[in-house]
C-alpha cells in the first residue's frame, strides 16, 4: 500500500478520471436509455405475465366450478334414471306376475271345468251301463221268473256276484 501512495501520480489520475467520466457520460448517453427501457420492459413483462396467470387462475377456478357443477347434474340425472329404471322393472315384474297368477287361474279353472266335465261323462256313463246293467238282469230274471222260481234267485246272485263296481 505504502508503494502506491509513492508511486501516486496527478497526472495519471486525472487522465483515468477524465476517461472513467467520458465512458459514464457515453454510457448515460447510449446504453442507460436502452438498459432502462429494457429493463421497464422487462418489469411490464413480469406485470402482465402476473396478472395474466391471476387471470389463468380466476378461469381455472371457474371451469372448476363449472366441472363440478356440470359432474353434480350428470350424477343426478344419472341416479334419477336409475331410480326410473328400477321402477320400471319392478313394475314390469309385478305386471308380469300379475299375469302369471291371471293366467294361472285361468288354468285352474279350464282344469276344473275339464274334471267336472270328465266327472259328468263318466257317471252319465256309468248311469247308462248301470241301466243296461238293470235292464239286462230284469230281463233275465223275468224270463226266469216265468221258469222257475228257485233258478231265478241262484241268477240274481250270480249276477250281482259278476258285476263289480267301482
Amino acid at each position: 500500500m505504502d508503494k502506491l501512495i509513492n508511486d501516486f501520480s496527478f497526472g495519471l489520475f486525472f487522465w483515468q478520471a477524465l476517461i472513467l467520466l467520458v465512458l459514464i457520460l457515453l454510457l448515460v448517453k447510449f446504453a442507460w436509455k436502452p438498459i432502462m427501457e429494457s429493463i421497464t420492459a422487462r418489469e411490464e413483462g413480469i406485470k402482465n405475465a402476473l396478472l395474466s396467470a391471476e387471470n389463468a387462475k380466476r378461469e381455472m377456478e371457474n371451469l372448476q366450478a363449472d366441472n363440478q357443477r356440470i359432474l353434480n347434474e350428470a350424477r343426478a340425472e344419472r341416479d334419477a334414471m336409475l331410480k326410473e329404471a328400477r321402477e320400471m322393472k319392478e313394475k314390469m315384474i309385478a305386471d308380469s306376475k300379475n299375469e302369471a297368477q291371471e293366467a294361472g287361474q285361468k288354468m285352474i279353472a279350464q282344469a276344473k271345468a275339464a274334471i267336472e266335465s270328465e266327472k259328468n261323462a263318466a257317471m252319465a256313463e256309468l248311469k247308462l251301463q248301470v241301466s243296461t246293467l238293470s235292464l239286462s238282469i230284469a230281463e233275465k230274471i223275468l224270463k226266469e221268473e216265468l221258469s222257475n222260481k228257485e233258478s231265478q234267485t241262484k241268477l240274481v246272485e250270480k249276477m250281482l256276484g259278476d258285476v263289480k263296481l267301482n
